[in-house]
């Protein structure tokens, strides 16, 4: 499940408060289950975030992430578009979100 907070609407210039967070269980690959047995590591590497075709925030992930990985970031209002949410594991697998802002 993703969650994301960011307004609908925003005046021009106008500084937003951006957070995601993915649910994912961020296995370093080094604890072990109840038999003993590694755990095998399934992280996700990388999330991006772009506004209107333009990254505006990267971040690349390592196994020492706790589970759940929440990210807060400032972004700047500057037309109305597309902002999307994207995060990459280990793997390739992506999973993505889009919301659209309206800016006056």
């Amino acid at each position: 499940m993703i969650r994301i907070s960011i307004p609908d609407t925003a005046k021009a210039g106008e500084i937003l408060d951006i957070k995601a967070m993915i649910q994912h269980p961020m296995e370093t690959g080094y604890r072990r289950n109840g038999k003993g047995q590694v755990i095998p590591r399934d992280i996700i590497t990388s999330f991006e975030c772009t506004y209107g075709g333009v990254i505006v925030f990267k971040a690349g992930f390592q196994p020492g992430i706790a589970a759940n990985p929440f990210l807060s970031f400032c972004l700047r209002a500057a037309q109305s578009g597309p902002i999307e949410f994207k995060w990459t594991d280990q793997r390739g697998e992506t999973w993505s979100e889009t919301r659209e802002l309206t800016v006056s």
